[in-house]
């Protein structure tokens, strides 16, 4: 299982060494960049499963690149 956590910079270092003395925990830094380009990942498949099921109208590419 996955956790995440918004722990304050200065704290940072404090909580990753008291991690570090439980066996089974594994703990990662990760940057704010990258959860918000998984978090925009994710909702790109919630969208893409809601057009499979026809709950959401998909565009063509033409449209989106007109767009752009």
């Amino acid at each position: 299982m996955k956790v995440l956590l918004d722990i304050r910079d200065d704290k940072v270092p404090f909580f990753m060494e008291v991690l570090k003395n439980f066996e089974f925990v594994k703990a990662t830094s990760v940057a704010e960049e990258d959860i918000s380009l998984e978090d925009e990942i994710q909702e790109a498949v919630e969208n893409l499963k809601r057009v499979r099921e026809g709950k959401l109208e998909a565009r063509s590419a033409r449209a989106l690149l007109d767009e752009l």
